[in-house]
């Protein structure tokens, strides 16, 4: 009886992750969610002063590429540090750095 209801539980369950709204990916045994959002590009000059400022204190002579926001007003930010190297960063209104 006991692997009755573990396989019917089983069975439902495989259909709710088989039919999510967004893509799931299992890492290190942790379910994580991906949530995909779209970005409009923004000119440098239309970033908020906090942004401007974080990026300077904490990202010294990096040069900024590309600026974008989306729905929720979080920026992403395509640099070139001095060494060269292309980075990726997100950030809130606020200047805080978000991980994406």
């Amino acid at each position: 009886m006991k692997k009755l209801v573990f396989a019917t539980a089983l069975a439902i369950g495989s259909l709710t992750i088989g039919t999510a709204a967004s893509p799931i990916i299992f890492h290190d045994g942790i379910m994580e969610e991906i949530f995909l959002q779209d970005y409009t590009e923004v000119a440098a000059s239309d970033l908020p002063e906090p942004i401007v400022n974080a990026l300077a204190t904490d990202y010294e002579g990096a040069m900024l590429n590309k600026a974008y926001v989306d729905d929720e007003n979080n920026y992403k930010l395509e640099i070139t540090s001095q060494d060269g190297a292309s980075t990726i960063l997100y950030a809130d209104a606020d200047g805080n750095w978000l991980e994406m």
